[in-house]
């Protein structure tokens, strides 16, 4: 009994406090990856689960306020990741872990590589801004990284076609997903900078929506580096607006969207073509008023124009005045004693005034330009302010027919009605119009195409098909 008495004996309260505080002491937080079995969701919002593996098995709680926070809902048979602390549940003594963070163990290893990658690039300086190269506002041969099948390349060229057909893109088609479509996404980059017989200027790089694992080719170290080392500049539009990748941060321009990507590369046909005819409407005007203003001065000057026989007649008019003055004050003089040696006196005087004024009539006359003459000097100045006026208009028409008949050639040239005029056609799958076929993998043998030509089309079954050496 005495030995009894000596013992230090714990209840089972005790002894389980004492295991979990022992426990949560020694496991403060540990990550754990395993199996979820026996998932349950009560209306507490509490998770209870079950980590296990081909060996063991682990209970486990996420309670509401954590659980709440995970952009996913796990399922039994899901492999996760958990951290949390080890514990003991009390109630029943059983060994628990408490979780307070899960994430699915494939996407959580992909997510941790992207932020170190992420990290790693950001101190070699592969982000900077200033490292940026700026994007033409229209490219004039733009390269666009894509595949060739999927809906990110139909929505651009869609994009293309409604904004600004004219614009010249060249599709280089790579698969967006799988382990070999970082390599040859990476290829692709190094073709578009060295293609030399129709250089591009600008890469568009781009895919439609998916998990991280699909647009994982985007988080790779030697695409990222091969956007950087670029000299052509490279948007990126991968996934949604909600995706983000390494190439997004390398990348010069980040478009949310391969549509919005096209729009930003394109300008909008409809608001040039409404500039063309403004600047026309202003130049039509400027024109107008140019001639209005030339008619309206020559007007002016018509109405200063006197007529040198006007100013002729006037001059006779007062001679023959100061002349009948004259013979009269000659006659009232002559009936006066003192008259003769008036009279000579003044005829003396006379002769010298009619000298005098025979004189200046004679240089008046001499002076005097012959109407004739100075309407044929305005006339001759008319004549050539006209064709100047109408050499300037033509000019500036010509210049302006020169420059909406190059605009016009260039859509032309970009048409591709010109390719099919030059023997090509446009291949494509009998049910869908819009499906063109550019490899020979894309059709089997026995199945119906549609080739379009530069005049009606034609529907042909395959025969036979024949694949490139390299492939």
């Amino acid at each position: 009994m005495s030995s009894l008495s000596n013992r230090n004996v714990l209840s089972v309260s005790d002894l389980t406090r004492s295991a979990r505080l022992l426990l949560e002491g020694e496991f403060p937080s540990v990550f754990v990856e395993g199996e979820i079995s026996n998932f349950s969701k009560p209306a507490s919002g509490h998770w209870y689960f079950t980590l296990k593996d081909d060996k063991s098995q682990l209970r486990s709680a996420m309670f509401k306020g954590r659980n709440s926070r995970l952009r996913f809902v796990p399922r039994n048979g899901l492999q996760v990741i958990v951290r949390g602390k080890i514990s003991l549940y009390e109630g029943r003594g059983d060994f628990q872990m408490i979780a307070e963070h899960m994430e699915e163990a494939g996407d959580g290893a992909l997510r941790r590589a992207f932020e170190k990658l992420k990290q790693q690039l950001d101190a070699e300086g592969l982000f900077d801004l200033a490292a940026k190269q700026p994007v033409p506002t229209l490219p004039q041969h733009l390269a666009v990284i894509t595949s060739a099948t999927g809906a990110a390349v139909r929505d651009v060229l869609q994009v293309f076609q409604r904004r600004f057909p004219a614009l010249r893109v060249t599709i280089l088609p790579v698969p967006v997903q799988g382990d070999d479509a970082g390599p040859q996404i990476t290829r692709a980059i190094e073709l578009a900078n060295h293609y030399a017989d129709d250089p591009f200027d600008t890469i568009l790089l781009t895919r439609g929506g998916g998990s991280l694992e699909d647009l994982w080719a985007f988080n790779t170290e030697p695409v990222a580096r091969a956007i950087f080392a670029s000299r052509l500049p490279i948007v990126s539009a991968v996934g949604h607006e909600i995706d983000i990748t390494i190439a997004d941060f390398v990348a010069d321009l980040r478009a949310p969207t391969p549509s919005a990507a096209a729009e930003l590369l394109s300008p909008d046909q409809a608001i040039w073509l409404q500039q063309l005819r403004t600047m026309e409407q202003k130049l039509s005007r400027g024109i107008q008023q140019t001639q209005q203003g030339l008619a309206r001065h020559l007007n002016h000057i018509r109405a200063r124009l006197r007529h040198p026989g006007e100013r002729l007649n006037q001059l006779h008019q007062r001679f023959d005045e100061l002349d009948g003055r004259l013979q009269r004050s000659l006659s009232q003089a002559l009936a006066r004693p003192e008259i003769p040696r008036l009279a000579n006196r003044l005829e003396q005087a006379m002769q010298r005034r009619l000298a005098g004024q025979d004189q200046q009539l004679f240089r008046l006359k001499s002076r005097l330009v012959s109407p004739g003459q100075q309407i044929q000097t305005q006339q001759n100045t008319l004549s050539l302010l006209e064709r100047r006026l109408m050499q300037q208009m033509a000019s500036s028409r010509r210049d302006k027919q020169y420059q909406l008949e190059n605009v016009g050639s260039k859509l032309n040239a970009l048409s591709p009605l010109n390719t099919l005029r030059r023997g090509y056609s446009i291949v494509t799958q009998a049910t869908s119009s819009t499906d063109v076929i550019t490899k020979a993998t894309q059709v089997n043998v026995g199945e119906t195409i549609t080739a379009r030509l530069l005049s009606g089309k034609l529907t042909a079954t395959v025969t036979s098909t024949e694949l490139p050496d390299e492939e």
